[in-house]
């Protein structure tokens, strides 16, 4: 199905609102060099009537032997000479400085798109190929480059080029100029029926574009999975599929391109000779004073006048596809962001006369900062109380994924879920984070409803461990700041002692300096893992969420951090997502999930007693999937 932009005339105005509000003194000038670099080609030419006037007198002085007066034909002749020296100046002006303005915009869309970005919430990655993302930065926006620099310049061009052209060609003969307009009229018929058949192709590309790169994306990432199962045969069959429809609609959005310019050329050289036909005849017979003087510029202006049609015409594709790629750049730019009410903020506090202060200096001490409507601000210490209240939560409002749930950690205990994939584990660990809201019930943290809580807030007291880990291109003492910004190397050394990865950083060449790429790649799963672990720890937080933290790490590994990681929880409330039920035995409580109910509740040793899905699981009778 053919898809169109859903406004272009919009999404130009927000192009142009983007431009003014960066340069508005320089786009002035811009568009004033422009009507001078246009409007100059035009009145050069119309000299030539006066020249021509001047030369036939001057011819005639001549033939009978009269002194010539040549003043008045070189005056002429330096007003032309003046006229397009202006033109060229303007033109050079404004060619310069619009490479300035495109730029300058170009950057400035690129840091609204990314810092929009960092407050999209999860749901808008979740749903979103991760390589379209990336097409709207790289594919779309250099739409909008060619579009700045030539396309828009070219265009005001066309536009003041015409309206002077018609201006000057009445001043001449108005029947001639009757006829330009009416086939003006036909080429902007073809123009706009050629255009509009290319123009939502232009926007199928762009789309196509954002698909082959999502998959070329995974493709890159997947690379061993795809190998291992010997599964480049039907990779590349998916890679042809998506390539053919690129090609498909980029040659369709061509063709018609490519057939505009050769049709609109014809049609402006059967005008040309139809002009001189009739014009030739008007200048024989002096119908309304019209004279050879009359009839040269005119058809001078005839071949002008197709010009900035044609290239009007020659832009508007380029145009179209500017637009429909910036048509993708708004998509982004109008996402909603993560909605966040929360007022109560997370400070440090000291303790003094047992009363909490809030410090302005790192004291290890946290507390919720709540502001009232009145002015009065109260102080409560953070502690890792965390309940659920019947919470009922679906990713979409017509699927709800948790029923009724209700549990509660209180300072300093374990908590491990327990279930099948897809039993609602991590979705519960995603609800405390706020990485989605949910539909019913409450979520309470040291007694306060977490949506009263800002977010960065909240977050900044939760620590992750993921299955997944995720390092960033940097050295190994940067990605373990991510924790903590302003921790020093010691912090550094220190949490890293505490995940047990000293150890093998010091085996490194550049040690805590060494420069990781690739999300690490040149490091084993375990070590990325250790590195993880000790981004957490460095940060410190009341609450740990742990998704199997050692489940892609060795036995040998795991032996090491298994002393780190019980310094690590100590004292800290814990929530553990486990696949292996070795790692949760020590549980304060244990939640059993199935089809998002919890089942069970306890601790080891009374779901053993109790014989149900946990006895199943740890006796084998039953195993996870």
């Amino acid at each position: 199905m053919k898809k169109k932009a859903k406004n272009p005339m919009s999404i130009l105005g927000k192009l142009i609102k983007l431009i003014l509000e960066n340069y508005p003194v320089t786009f002035v000038i811009v568009v004033i060099c422009i009507f001078i670099s246009a409007v100059s080609s035009s009145i050069g030419t119309y000299f030539i009537k006066d020249i021509i006037e001047y030369i036939d007198p001057l011819k005639q002085q001549a033939d009978l032997g009269l002194a010539v007066d040549y003043s008045p034909l070189v005056k002429e002749l330096l007003k032309m000479l003046f006229v397009y020296v202006a033109g060229i100046i303007s033109t050079y002006i404004y060619s310069r400085l619009m490479v300035n303005v495109a730029q300058g915009t170009l950057k400035d869309i690129r840091n609204r798109m990314f810092n929009h970005m960092q407050t999209l919430p999860i749901k808008y990655f979740d749903t979103h190929s991760h390589g379209d993302i990336m097409s709207r930065y790289t594919n779309d926006t250099d739409t909008l480059r060619q579009m700045l620099s030539q396309s828009i310049p070219q265009i005001l061009s066309s536009i003041f080029q015409v309206v002077a052209l018609t201006v000057l060609m009445l001043m001449l003969n108005v029947i001639l100029t009757i006829l330009m307009m009416i086939m003006v009229v036909v080429m902007i018929f073809i123009t706009r029926y050629i255009g509009s058949r290319s123009g939502r192709n232009f926007v199928l590309q762009q789309i196509a574009i954002g698909n082959l790169n999502g998959y070329i994306e995974e493709m890159i990432e997947g690379q061993r999975v795809i190998k291992v199962f010997c599964h480049e045969e039907h990779a590349k069959k998916d890679f042809d599929k998506l390539n053919e429809e690129l090609c498909r609609d980029a040659t369709k959005a061509n063709v018609y391109a490519s057939i505009l310019m050769p049709v609109l050329g014809n049609l402006s050289y059967f005008n040309y000779a139809f002009t001189a036909i009739l014009g030739g005849y008007l200048a024989i017979y002096g119908v309304l004073g019209f004279n050879i003087a009359k009839l040269i510029p005119f058809l001078q202006f005839s071949r002008q006048f197709s010009m900035p049609i044609s290239q009007i015409s020659q832009q508007f594709n380029l145009i179209v596809m500017a637009l429909a790629g910036a048509e993708r750049i708004f998509e982004l730019l109008d996402e909603k962001p993560e909605e966040d009410l929360g007022t109560v903020t997370l400070v440090d506090v000291k303790i003094e006369n047992d009363t909490l202060v809030e410090a302005s200096e790192k004291t290890g001490i946290w507390a919720w900062k709540r502001v009232s409507n009145d002015g009065t601000i109260t102080y409560k210490q953070v502690l890792g109380d965390v309940r659920f209240k019947d919470v009922d939560f679906g990713y979409r409002d017509d699927k709800i994924v948790l029923h009724n749930v209700s549990l509660f950690a209180k300072p300093g205990q374990k908590i491990a879920f327990v279930g099948a994939t897809g039993a609602g584990k991590t979705t519960i660990t995603n609800l405390i984070n706020r990485f989605y809201d949910i539909q019913e019930g409450q979520i309470i943290f040291d007694g306060i409803d977490i949506k009263e809580i800002k977010k960065a807030d909240l977050r900044r007291a939760l620590g992750i461990v993921l299955q997944d880990t995720s390092l960033f291109t940097g050295t190994i003492k940067e990605n373990i700041k991510y924790g903590k910004l302003d921790a020093t190397d010691e912090e550094v050394y220190e949490a890293c002692k505490l995940a047990n990865a000293d150890s093998f950083i010091q085996t490194l060449k550049d040690g805590y300096d060494t420069v990781i790429t690739g999300n690490g790649d040149s490091l084993s799963q375990g070590q990325r893992q250790l590195l993880s672990i000790a981004r957490a720890a460095i940060a410190n937080p009341p609450v740990l969420i742990l998704d199997e933290a050692t489940s892609s790490i060795d036995t040998y590994t795991e032996k090491l951090i298994t002393e780190g990681m019980d310094r690590l929880m100590h004292g800290r409330t814990v929530f553990v997502i486990a696949h292996r039920l070795s790692t949760v035995q020590n549980s304060d409580a244990i939640m059993v999930l199935e089809l998002g109910n919890i089942i069970e509740r306890g601790n080891h040793d009374e779901l053993i007693e109790q014989k149900g899905k946990y006895y199943q699981l740890y006796t084998g009778a039953f195993e996870l999937e």
